[in-house]
């Protein structure tokens, strides 16, 4: 079983953290938005561009399903996974993180000129709608929650293993 999923909106510090986070406790760290690319041959936003953001959701419930299935160690979720209902429901008995991050830091971090398909029209406005709507998902879905916004990675990390079942 995982030792911890990393939920949360684009810009939470999935990545970042996971990272830190399996090189602390020795294990593993998997990104289920690699996987969906390393599957479909592409990039995530030509998968969005060339066959739509369904497919990308398909590829991605697979990705998650197979990962909590195989991955003993820090999995990171993209942003949008969790809206899937069989996913959420992949997920109970899990340690699952959510990273949470306000709109400014989000902004910050993901920066608007990115390649983030979701964000393309107008990405500050489109990126407070996804993180509005996807917020009580996180919310209900997680054991954790760590508030990210102007805090050092380390201190998270911190946070986050303090946070793990024994």
């Amino acid at each position: 079983m995982t030792k911890a999923v990393l939920i949360g909106a684009p810009g939470s510090g999935k990545t970042t953290l996971g990272r830190m986070l399996a090189e602390r406790l020795g294990v593993a760290f998997r990104d289920t938005d690699a996987d969906v690319e390393a599957v479909a041959g592409k990039p995530v936003p030509d998968i969005f561009v060339e066959d739509g953001e369904a497919r990308f959701r398909e590829l991605e419930h697979e990705a998650v399903r197979r990962a909590l299935a195989e991955h003993d160690g820090i999995l990171s979720l993209g942003g949008g996974a969790v809206l899937h209902e069989e996913t959420q429901a992949l997920l109970a008995g899990h340690h699952v993180v959510y990273l949470q991050v306000g709109l400014s830091d989000a902004v910050q971090r993901v920066g608007l000129a990115s390649a983030r398909p979701l964000l393309v029209l107008n990405p500050r406005s489109q990126l407070k709608k996804l993180m509005e709507e996807r917020r009580p998902v996180y919310e209900r879905l997680a054991s954790q929650t760590v508030v990210t916004d102007k805090r050092e990675p380390e201190e998270l990390a911190d946070e986050i293993v303090q946070g793990l079942p024994s």
